[in-house]
C-alpha cells in the first residue's frame, strides 16, 4: 500500500497505480465492485453497543461482527498491520494478522488503497492501550477507488472546491457533515412542531403557468405535450391559499422556490423556504408562534438558545424585539421624521445614505431601501420588523385605519431576512385591484385562476415564509449559504481537475 506513504506522486501516476491493483485483483478471480454484502450494523452502531464494555468482559465474549466501510488509513508492515474502517461518521480501527486471514484476504488487502470499501468479519477486543478494534479473520473488497482521497490532514481548504465536489468535502472535513446534521435536524423539528399544532403537510406544483406569490424574476420552461409555457416557482404561496379557500385549516409546505437572480453569500438561484398558512390568525398571532417555533428548533438543534455569530453571538431568548419599518430607520440612523415626511425628503435622504436607482422606487421601496441601507445590518439579535407599505405589499391585508400601510412583519437575525409573513388579503375586489396596479407597473400579471378561488372566500388567514437555508446558516455559523446547501448553483468549469 504505498500510496499511503506517498501522497506526492503526479495523480496520474496514482491512479495508473490503483487501475494496476484492480487488474490484479481481477486475475486473482476477486471481484472489485460485488453486488451485495449484507450487514447487521454500522462502524457507528458498533462503537454505540461496545462504548462500555472492558478489557476483560471481551476476551471473555469475544463478540463476532460484520462491518463494512471505507479503509481511511493503514499502520504497520510485514506479518501485522492496523487500519482504520469509517462509517463517514465514526472510524473503528481493524487489527489484521497474516496468521489469522486466509491467503485470498491477505493479498486481497495487500491490493487495497486508502478509501477503498471493505468488508470485514471478526471479533470486538481491546488492544493494550484501550482502543475498541476488530481482530480481522475475513476480508472482502467491496469498490474499488480509482482516485485517491484528499490527504488527511488537510483536505479540501478551497471554498469553492469544497461546494464543487462536495462529497470530498464531507469525506475530508467532519465540520461539514455537522452542519449538514444540523440541518436535518432543523428542518425536522419544523416539521415536528408544525404537525404537533395541527398542521397539515402538503406539495403544491413547481411547475406553475404563472409566476406568482413574491416579485422575482423566474425560470421558463415549455412542455410540449401542451404546448404551454411554464415557470419553476417562485413561491408557492397562491397554491397554498387555494388549499385554505377549500376548507384546510393550517398547511404547510417545505419548498423549493428558483428565482432566476443573482448568485451572492445570502442568494442561490435554487433554494428552501418553509411556508404555512392558518386560517383565522393574523401577524400578531404569527410573531408568537414564529418565536415559539423556531426558539423550539435553535435549542433541540444546538442544545441553547444563545449561538455563534462571527465574531458576535445571538441570543434567540424570548421575547423579540418588536419595531415598526419607520422606527427602526430612525433608532439606527441619523435620519429623523422630516425626512420621512415627504418624497422628496426621503429623496435626499436615499442619496446621503447611498440607495441607487432612487427616481425608479416606489415611494415604499424607497423607505424599504432606507432602512435596507440603515438599520438591517444592526438586527443581530432575533427583531420583527413590521407595518411596510402596501406598495410593495400587494397580497396583504392594510392596517385598519391607515390604508397605505400593511399588516406585515419581516423577521431578521443576525442582519439576515429570515421570516416574511401577512395578514392575507382575502378581499376578491381588492386584490384585483392590487394584482392590476402591480401589473401596470410592470411587477406581474392577474392570476385569475387564484381570484376565481377567493371569490368563493377565503376567511381571514395569516401566512408566513421561512428561509431555511439562511436559517441553517445562523444555527450554524455559516456566512455563506453555499456553505449550507449540499450542491449550489456554481459557475461552470472547463474540467474538474
Amino acid at each position: 500500500m504505498s500510496e499511503a506513504t506517498n501522497q506526492q506522486q503526479p495523480i496520474e501516476q496514482l491512479i495508473a497505480n490503483r487501475l494496476a491493483k484492480l487488474d490484479e485483483l481481477r486475475r486473482l478471480g476477486v471481484e472489485p465492485y460485488p453486488t451485495r454484502y449484507r450487514v447487521a450494523e454500522s462502524v457507528s452502531d458498533v462503537r454505540r453497543r461496545f462504548a462500555g464494555a472492558s478489557t476483560e468482559g471481551l476476551e471473555s465474549d469475544r463478540p463476532a461482527v460484520r462491518l463494512a466501510g471505507r479503509l481511511r488509513s493503514v499502520r504497520g508492515h510485514g506479518k501485522v498491520s492496523f487500519a482504520d474502517l469509517s462509517d463517514g461518521a465514526e472510524q473503528l480501527q481493524l487489527y489484521l494478522r497474516k496468521s489469522d486471514l486466509d491467503e485470498t484476504s491477505w493479498k486481497v488487502f495487500s491490493l487495497l488503497d486508502l478509501g477503498d470499501f471493505i468488508g470485514v468479519e471478526g471479533t470486538i477486543f481491546r488492544t493494550r492501550t484501550g482502543e475498541l478494534s476488530v481482530a480481522v479473520s475475513r476480508l472482502e473488497v467491496l469498490a474499488k477507488t480509482v482516485r485517491p482521497l484528499p490527504e488527511k490532514y488537510h483536505g479540501l481548504a478551497d471554498r469553492e472546491a469544497r461546494a464543487r465536489q462536495r462529497y470530498l468535502d464531507l469525506l475530508s472535513n467532519p465540520e461539514s457533515r455537522a452542519i449538514f446534521e444540523t440541518r436535518s435536524r432543523i428542518v425536522s423539528g419544523i416539521r415536528r412542531f408544525l404537525d404537533g399544532a395541527g398542521f397539515v403537510e402538503v406539495e403544491t406544483p413547481m411547475m406553475q403557468p404563472i409566476p406568482g406569490g413574491a416579485s422575482a424574476r423566474p425560470f421558463e420552461t415549455h412542455h410540449n405535450t401542451l404546448d404551454l409555457d411554464l415557470y419553476l416557482r417562485i413561491a408557492p404561496e397562491l397554491y397554498l391559499k387555494r388549499l385554505v379557500v377549500g376548507g384546510m385549516e393550517r398547511v404547510y409546505e417545505i419548498n423549493r422556490n428558483f428565482r432566476n437572480e443573482g448568485i451572492s453569500t445570502r442568494h442561490n438561484p435554487e433554494f428552501t423556504m418553509l411556508e404555512f398558512y392558518w386560517a383565522y390568525a393574523d401577524y400578531e398571532l404569527l410573531m408568537d408562534f414564529t418565536e415559539e417555533m423556531i426558539t423550539t428548533v435553535a435549542e433541540q438543534a444546538t442544545g441553547g438558545l444563545v449561538v455563534p455569530w462571527g465574531d458576535r453571538t445571538i441570543d434567540f431568548s424570548r421575547p423579540w424585539r418588536r419595531l415598526t419599518l419607520r422606527d427602526a430607520i430612525l433608532e439606527h440612523s441619523e435620519l429623523t421624521e422630516e425626512d420621512l415626511s415627504s418624497r422628496e425628503r426621503m429623496e435626499a435622504a436615499a442619496e446621503r445614505v447611498g440607495v441607487l436607482r432612487i427616481s425608479e422606487r416606489s415611494d415604499g421601496k424607497l423607505l424599504e431601501e432606507l432602512y435596507e441601507m440603515t438599520a438591517e445590518p444592526r438586527m443581530i439579535d432575533p427583531t420583527f420588523i413590521m407595518d411596510y407599505p402596501r406598495d410593495i405589499s400587494p397580497l396583504t391585508k392594510s392596517k385598519p385605519g391607515n390604508p397605505e400601510v400593511v399588516e406585515r412583519f419581516e423577521l431578521f437575525i443576525g442582519g439576515l431576512e429570515v421570516a416574511n409573513a401577512y395578514t392575507e388579503l382575502n378581499d376578491p375586489a381588492e386584490q384585483r385591484r392590487r394584482f392590476e396596479e402591480q401589473a401596470a407597473a410592470g411587477g406581474g400579471v392577474v392570476d385569475e385562476d387564484f381570484l376565481l378561488a377567493i371569490e368563493h372566500g377565503m376567511p381571514p388567514t395569516g401566512g408566513e415564509g421561512v428561509g431555511i437555508d439562511r436559517l441553517v446558516m445562523l444555527l450554524t455559523n455559516q456566512q455563506s449559504i453555499r456553505d449550507v446547501i449540499l450542491f449550489p448553483q456554481l459557475r461552470p468549469r472547463d474540467s474538474q481537475g
